[in-house]
């Protein structure tokens, strides 16, 4: 799928959601996209059951449709109190774990094994993806002390104090980014350098 209509979509789409959330319920919530249904759609229905993002699409947007029909009647509610409690906490967990993962394996905190499918990084040769690893578990670390003691944005606090680190890191050379393992720069002139130089003509 193109990267930049999967963004602009995304971005359309929780502007949207967002503003019908203010303006007709008042409630101060910002919605975009669910992260485990992205995980869902990309991993196993395109990767593992082999269709078509253009199918799977289609198969979102039926789904949609067919949600928006049952959120006007009373059979959403049912069909979701029916469920039972420990059925819905499970699937919660699922979901969760997937994601983290996910997350894990993108922070290379775990990584790919013959043997056992995956495994802990190991920290004792020191590189790019080590020092990354590393922000990664301060990153968790800060934010959630952040939201233990209930700060106002501590997502957002525990996201910059993370950047804030990786830029000295890599400033220090503790981080040395490697454009062909994936760990590229931190920077904010590099970033904006490397996205929108041109090339000659």
């Amino acid at each position: 799928m193109d990267k930049n209509a999967v963004f602009t979509a995304t971005v359309l789409a929780s502007t949207v959601a967002t503003l019908l959330m203010a303006l007709l319920s008042n409630l101060p919530f910002v919605l975009s996209a669910g992260m485990g249904l992205n995980a869902y759609f990309t991993f196993t229905v395109v990767k593992q059951m082999g269709c078509s993002w253009q199918l799977a699409l289609a198969a979102v947007f039926t789904e949609g449709i067919i949600f928006i029909i049952l959120s006007l009647t009373n059979v959403r509610e049912a069909i979701f109190n029916a469920i039972p409690k420990p059925l819905k906490t499970g699937i919660t967990v699922g979901i969760g774990l997937y994601i983290a993962m996910i997350g894990l394996k993108s922070a290379g905190i775990i990584i790919s094994d013959k043997e056992t499918l995956v495994r802990l990084l190991s920290f004792k040769v020191w590189g790019p993806q080590t020092c990354a690893a590393l922000l990664t578990m301060f990153g968790i670390l800060i934010t959630g002390t952040f939201m233990y003691k209930k700060v106002t944005g501590s997502i957002l606090l525990g996201i910059l104090t993370t950047w804030i680190l990786g830029i000295i890191c890599e400033y220090t050379g503790l981080y040395v980014p490697n454009a062909d393992l994936k760990f590229f720069s931190v920077i904010p002139n590099k970033i904006i350098s490397a996205k929108f130089t041109l090339a000659p003509t």
